[in-house]
Formats: structure tokens, C-alpha cells, sequence
């Protein structure tokens, strides 16, 4: 059992219930004991794209950790709370209302490489402590900024026309990036404060909301449903990459992990796979000179 299940995480349920919930139900499916691990956290309070993998796809989860990731997500304004979403203290308030144009003004400062500070409540580590641990026994966190990268941001839907209560942006991040700290920081710009009260991930690398499952239909799966939809293979978190197609002689020195030399190809990742097109290996070219980053153990 190798390869992918896309979850439309739904509210309420956090990555690792999600982890859980795939387990059981591949049991239940009479699939037994699977490796499976998530391509990156989604708060309980953010729905959306969840990428889990199975088997030898968890070999890919570090690269989808460090993948682009899209979001829809609203701010609300007037108010800011400690963990700068529908949960926590208000620990602000403002009378301010921007309007449409100021906000759209001021989304262009925040596309590109930016500096931000995480939130108090996050799962950075302080002195081997997690944040969030930290801030919910009353210490006084102090987040270091950090940088990121802001692909684009606009403008999704607004609540009102003149003088906005809340408006959805679209924000296409780097990996590290914290929307809530975004929302906050747009809410400074526009002179206000604010707070997320919904936030989607739409896309995650390769995979977008459109081709995730509901957790009715992983339910479903796990009670016999057929496996049609459900479980990806292994290559599909590899489709925004080049493939690379090896003869058997090189296919061989790849799984045996040798560096090869000679092959015309444009540097970078790429994944190579054998005569049966089955995924052998994620590699890199550099130079010329080309080598295995991780081998995928796939029988036939």
C-alpha cells in the first residue's frame, strides 16, 4: 500500500486525528498495518487540502512540507485575539473600519520575500517547548521574525463595500508562512487590528481541493466502499516535477544509489522511473553529474 490520500480536513479535526482516521479505516478495509504521514499541519480550526501519505510516499513528506500552499481565509476587523483566530482572549480592539480601496493598497507590501513574526500560539519550539505549550501556562512568549515568501495575494470576496467588516484574501505562501500573522499584519496596515475566523487550504504542492475526499467518503472506504478516488499513487505527488526515464542498466545504478554521469537533462529534481514506469527514486542533477535523493522500494 503505497501512494496518497487527499483529506478535505474538515473543522474541528486535527492532523493527527486525520492520521488516525486513515489508519483505521485502511484496517477496516482489510489493508492492515500501514506506514502513514501527513505533508503538512492544518490547525483544527482550518479545513481543506490535508496530503497523507501511505507506505513509501511518506518518503515524499519532507518535500511536501517545504511545498507552496494556497489559502482562502477571512480577517475580521475590529479585533484581535491572542491567538489571532475565533479562539483565544481579545487582547485589542479598534473602531476602524478600512475601506476596499485602502486594503487593496495594502496588499502589494506583502507579496514577495517579507518578514513576519509567528504567533504566540504555534508549534515553534522555544528551548525544546512548543509555543503554543508556553502561551497556555501564561508565559510571556517572544516570537523571533522570520522570512517568507509571498507569491501573490488578492482579493477574494469582501463582507461590505465601503467600510469593511471582514474581507477573503487568496494567498499563495512559501513554506514557514503563518496566515494568522499576515491577517494580523494587514489588519495593522489598513490602521486596525484583526483576527482569521476562517481559514482553507486550497492547494498544497501538487494537490488541490478539487481531487480531495471528504471524511464521510474515507469513512465510506473503510466500510467497503471501492478504492476508485481514493488512494493516489505514489507519482501523483511527483507531477511537478520532471519525469526521467532510465534503461535498465541505469535503473539499477539509481536503485543501488550509484551517481550517474552523462545523461542530457536539465539540473534539478526529478523522478526516475524504470521500462514499467514505476517510480524508482526522487534524484537531482547537478552539473551533469546526477544522484539519488531518496529510493522508493516498489515491487513490481
Amino acid at each position: 500500500m503505497h501512494g496518497w490520500i487527499i483529506l478535505d480536513k474538515p473543522l474541528g479535526l486535527g492532523s493527527t486525528q486525520a492520521v488516525s482516521a486513515v489508519k483505521r479505516n485502511l484496517r477496516e478495509a482489510g489493508f492492515g498495518k500501514v506506514k502513514v504521514g501527513h505533508g503538512g499541519t492544518l490547525d483544527p480550526l482550518a479545513t481543506g487540502v490535508l496530503p497523507i501519505a501511505l507506505g513509501e510516499a511518506t518518503k515524499l513528506c519532507g518535500r511536501m512540507l517545504d511545498a507552496s500552499k494556497i489559502y482562502d481565509f477571512t480577517i475580521c476587523f475590529g479585533t484581535e485575539t491572542s491567538g489571532l483566530d475565533a479562539e483565544g482572549e481579545v487582547v485589542a480592539t479598534s473602531d476602524h473600519r478600512p475601506s476596499l480601496a485602502q486594503v487593496e493598497a495594502a496588499l502589494a507590501q506583502f507579496i514577495g520575500p517579507i518578514e513576519q513574526i509567528p504567533p504566540a500560539y504555534s508549534a515553534i519550539k522555544i528551548d525544546g517547548k512548543r509555543a503554543y505549550d508556553l502561551a497556555r501556562a501564561g508565559e510571556v512568549v517572544e516570537m523571533k521574525p522570520r522570512y517568507v515568501t509571498v507569491h501573490d495575494l488578492c482579493l477574494h470576496s469582501v463582507a461590505t463595500v465601503e467600510a469593511l467588516n471582514a474581507v477573503t484574501l487568496t494567498a499563495d505562501v512559501s513554506k514557514g508562512t503563518y496566515i494568522r500573522s499576515l491577517a494580523r499584519d494587514i489588519a495593522y496596515a489598513v490602521g486596525t487590528v484583526g483576527h482569521v475566523t476562517m481559514l482553507r487550504r486550497t492547494r498544497a504542492g501538487p494537490f488541490s481541493v478539487q481531487g480531495a475526499i471528504s471524511l464521510d467518503k474515507l469513512n465510506a472506504f473503510g466500510q467497503g466502499a471501492a478504492q476508485e478516488d481514493i488512494i493516489l499513487p505514489i507519482e501523483a505527488g511527483l507531477v511537478d516535477i520532471p519525469a526521467l526515464n532510465l534503461s535498465p542498466e541505469q535503473a539499477r545504478a539509481v536503485q543501488q544509489g550509484r551517481v550517474l554521469t552523462g545523461i542530457a537533462m536539465e539540473d534539478g529534481l526529478h523522478w526516475a522511473r524504470g521500462a514499467d514506469l514505476r517510480p524508482l527514486a526522487l534524484v537531482e542533477n547537478v552539473d551533469g553529474i546526477l544522484k539519488t535523493v531518496r529510493g522508493f522500494n516498489l515491487t513490481p
